[in-house]
């Protein structure tokens, strides 16, 4: 009897665990984190923001805002931190999530799987931490969509970005 006990709280807790990662509302978590999702916007030149081929969905590369829709600026090991790269990483996501709602018809639940992320990131050629610097943008992706976040990552140093833009990052989702 002990042992049917300990195996159904042992079964309990997996089922509670996988529920959490893998079931979690990403509506519910973006509140939780106090995190307000911008309109998603327009593209600036002759492209779109995202295509959607079969059960992927290929979003355009998405440069950083600050809260005033201002680009975050600057080239990391000169006039920026690794963790302002970071938080603009993070600003970036936070952008890329809105587009995300928007290409599924507004409901996020309708995303299976983050499967890969590319960043540039705006260096010198003598910084080396753009991973750290990514992580801003996996970081928050996990806490949005829990295990579902999880996903296959580039992180690439660039000499300029568009407008100067500290970070570039294009995502790749599986989507109902």
């Amino acid at each position: 009897m002990r042992k049917l006990s300990l195996f159904l709280s042992l079964f309990l807790f997996s089922v509670s665990v996988s529920v959490s990662l893998y079931g979690q509302d990403p509506e519910q978590q973006l509140k939780q984190l106090n995190i307000t999702l911008p309109p998603a916007t327009n593209p600036a030149f002759n492209y779109v923001k995202f295509v959607r081929t079969g059960n992927l969905l290929f979003l355009a590369g998405h440069g950083p805002r600050n809260e005033k829709g201002e680009n975050i600026t600057g080239k990391l090991g000169d006039n920026l931190t690794t963790e302002q790269g970071y938080a603009a990483a993070n600003a970036c996501t936070i952008d890329l999530i809105a587009t995300l709602k928007s290409a599924v018809g507004g409901d996020l639940k309708k995303v299976k799987r983050i499967v890969k992320v590319f960043g540039l990131v705006n260096c010198t050629a003598n910084y080396y931490d753009q991973p750290k610097v990514m992580n801003g943008c996996s970081d928050l992706l996990v806490a949005v969509f829990g295990e579902k976040g999880k996903h296959a990552r580039t992180s690439v140093g660039a000499n300029a970005l568009p407008n100067n833009i500290a970070v570039e990052i294009e995502l790749v989702a599986e989507v109902e």
